[in-house]
C-alpha cells in the first residue's frame, strides 16, 4: 500500500511543526497542527487542518491541501514549540521570551494568553539570550536557554516559578519531562543532565556524558 501524502509551498521558512494532541479516548488521527517560523522579515505562528485520510478509499488519491486556519506575530525566531492542551500553544523565541497563544476555534483566531519577556539573559550584559527549547506538562511549562538557564513557569501564573540559574556552562539545546517532577537536559557538548524539581539548589541529580 502506498502511503498518501499532501505538500504545499508556503512563502516563509519554518522551523518547528507540532500536532495538535487528541484525547486519550479519541480513536481518530490528529487533524490539526501548528508550525512557528524562524528568519523572516515577520515571523508568525500558524494553525492548519488537513482533511481526512482515513476517508479516503485505497483506490482514490489525495487531492487537498492543508489549509491555514489562523495567524499571529511572532516575535523573534520560533526556536521551539509545543502545545500545552488542545487549546493553546507554547512557543520559545530567540528573543528569550515565552509565549502562550490560545486558538480560539469559534472565529478561528490567536491570540497572546500569556508572556514571560525576556525569560533568558545574559548575566552581566542584561542582553537576551535565546530561549532554545520548551517543554510542556500543563500547567508545567520549563524552559532551557543559550544562557545556560532553567525557567519553570506555570500557565495561568504572571511570575516565574523557579529558576535555576548557571544549570549549565554551555548552552542548553533540549529539555523533557521524565516524570512529572524529573527533567532532563542536554547541552551543546552533549552532556545530559536529570533535574529533580522538588529538590532546592542548582546542582543536577546526575549528570551522563555521551
Amino acid at each position: 500500500m502506498d502511503d498518501k501524502f499532501a505538500a504545499k509551498f508556503v512563502s516563509h521558512k519554518i522551523s518547528r511543526t507540532r500536532w495538535r494532541p487528541v484525547s486519550a479516548s479519541s480513536l481518530q488521527q490528529p487533524d490539526v497542527f501548528a508550525t512557528g517560523s524562524w528568519d523572516n522579515e515577520e515571523n508568525k505562528v500558524c494553525v492548519w487542518a488537513t482533511s481526512d485520510f482515513g476517508a479516503i478509499s485505497l483506490e482514490e488519491e489525495y487531492q487537498g491541501d492543508p489549509k491555514q486556519l489562523c495567524d499571529i506575530r511572532h516575535i523573534g525566531d520560533v526556536m521551539d514549540m509545543q502545545f500545552l492542551d488542545q487549546e493553546r500553544i507554547v512557543t520559545a523565541s530567540s528573543t528569550g521570551t515565552v509565549t502562550i497563544f490560545r486558538h480560539h476555534e469559534n472565529n478561528q483566531t490567536l491570540s497572546v494568553n500569556q508572556k514571560w519577556e525576556q525569560a533568558h539573559y545574559h548575566v552581566g550584559s542584561n542582553m537576551r539570550a535565546p530561549c532554545t527549547g520548551i517543554v510542556c506538562s500543563s500547567p508545567e511549562i520549563v524552559s532551557v536557554g543559550e544562557d545556560g538557564r532553567i525557567n519553570c513557569f506555570r500557565a495561568e501564573s504572571r511570575d516565574v516559578v523557579r529558576t535555576i540559574d548557571d544549570a549549565d556552562s554551555s548552552t542548553m539545546h533540549g529539555v523533557t519531562f521524565l516524570r512529572t517532577t524529573e527533567i532532563l537536559t542536554v547541552n551543546s557538548v552533549g552532556q545530559l543532565k536529570l533535574w529533580d524539581l522538588r529538590k532546592q539548589g542548582n546542582d543536577p541529580t546526575q549528570i551522563f556524558s555521551v
